[in-house]
């Protein structure tokens, strides 16, 4: 008989906490859980779920426009917030309770409230109540970045931009990466006027410098605004009921909703980590080895809390072999070369490997192709939006070291590249395959 009240004792339910207790428990595991907001965690709450789903809802702004070029009327189309608002909500709902049955099928413990470690081996409850487990693992996520700015409490962030009772007018978008252009673009679509400030100069750093420009081009087509080298000052609110917000290099702006996309920070707080001596980097993120184990023996750790790369199948990976390392008598551990991510902007960008100037540095001598292109669907809508596809090449072996993309559906084409690229494929590959026509997709296999 065990010593321990479990086997494993997880805290956070989101995608890497999920995965980690259920494939224990299907070891042999006694697990429990303890989630003190809603199972699903980030993905699923308040984050890539809700969010592609706005982005569904925002896409068809384009294509009611659109339509009229293959030849259909459709008469007094109207926009409701709240009904998407509310829908997308309700699906939520429905997949934060999937989440909770998987858990419950594989008699996997509960707890609907705030754990904090107490002890290498023991975890104690909002409630008081103290458990003991064998091992613990913390997979709390990340939470949104605020600015130390006077006046930063009249702001929102994404978690809060899902349940907004109305649509602004006007709104200001704080931050340059994926979820600032995401939401930006979202925003647009819905009517609203946006303006995205930052306080660098440079849209999404880590993706290739051909893609985000051509994405900062097509935005500002759209009518996004942009302010580069801004910082907040002070945000306040006016008479008539605005935020009026002061920013370096620019003159103030008003507007009625500012949201904050400045990154996330790992969820360390009052979990008592360092309390049992759980060491931490300077961003606060728990330091781990390649198996996910803290500088604790008996404390793991998976997911954005890590800060190795936040992304949720990253995070579902890493509480998989987490599981199967300890439990399953199957070492394993997670390979974070040529992950690929997407960014679902308005036209979305997607990517796999070096950009051309990672490749240039790390390789020297490298070739590249690329096709910059209509797609047939925009030639007869009259809309003139550039598509771009990217690939990288080792100058020497044709190896195919990294692909980058921008139009539409392009995270739906790059799952399947990604696969070419992480088996380590060539151009000449690529080009023996035959095109399927008419497809952007095609497109790849044509690069010259």
């Amino acid at each position: 008989m065990s010593d321990y009240d479990f086997d494993l004792f997880t805290i956070g339910a989101g995608s890497g906490g999920v995965r980690a207790s259920r494939v224990a428990a299907a070891h042999g595991a006694k697990v429990a859980v303890a989630e003190e907001y809603r199972v699903g965690g980030t993905c699923v709450i308040r984050g890539c779920v809700p969010k592609k789903m706005l982005v569904y809802g925002a896409h068809f702004a384009e294509d009611l426009e659109d339509c009229q070029a293959f030849g259909w009327t459709i008469e007094k189309a109207e926009f409701d917030w709240v009904k998407l608002r509310d829908n997308v909500q309700k699906d939520v709902s429905r997949i934060e309770g999937l989440y909770t049955e998987t858990l419950e099928n594989h008699d996997v413990t509960i707890f609907n409230e705030h754990a904090k470690i107490t002890g290498p081996n023991e975890i104690t409850l909002e409630d008081g109540t103290v458990k003991t487990a064998r091992y613990i693992l913390v997979a709390t996520g990340a939470r949104p970045r605020i600015p130390g700015c006077g006046g930063a409490e009249l702001g929102i962030t994404s978690n809060e931009a899902f349940h907004l009772d109305k649509l602004p007018k006007k709104i200001l978008i704080a931050g340059g990466g994926y979820i600032a252009n995401e939401f930006a673009g979202i925003f647009n679509e819905f009517g609203v006027h946006v303006t995205i400030i930052n306080r660098g100069d440079q849209l999404l750093r880590s993706y290739d410098e051909s893609v985000r420009d051509r994405l900062l081009q097509i935005s500002v087509m759209k009518g996004i605004e942009f302010r580069f080298n801004a910082e907040f000052q002070s945000i306040s609110e006016t008479e008539n009921g605005c935020l009026k917000v002061e920013m370096s290099n620019f003159d103030p702006l008003e507007v009625d909703c500012v949201l904050y996309a400045t990154g996330r920070v790992p969820q360390t707080e009052n979990l008592g980590l360092e309390d049992v001596g759980v060491e931490l980097d300077e961003n606060g993120a728990i330091k781990v080895d390649e198996h996910s184990r803290s500088s604790v023996d008996s404390i793991y750790a998976v997911g954005d809390v890590t800060d190795r790369i936040q992304l949720t199948p990253v995070a579902i990976r890493e509480g998989q072999a987490f599981s199967d390392t300890v439990f399953g008598d199957k070492p394993t551990t997670v390979d974070y070369s040529c992950v690929p991510s997407a960014v679902f902007s308005h036209p979305p960008i997607a990517a796999v490997g070096m950009t051309e100037s990672e490749a240039k540095n790390k390789l020297g001598s490298v070739k590249v192709y690329q096709s910059d292109f209509r797609a047939m669907k925009n030639v007869v809508a009259g809309r003139n939006e550039r598509s771009l596809y990217k690939m990288i090449c080792d100058g020497d072996s044709g190896k195919i070291v990294g692909i980058h993309m921008i139009g539409p559906e392009a995270p739906e084409i790059m799952q399947a590249a990604a696969i070419a690229v992480k088996a380590g494929l060539t151009k000449d590959d690529f080009d023996a395959t035959v095109a399927i026509h008419p497809t952007m997709a095609e497109e790849l296999v044509l690069l010259k």
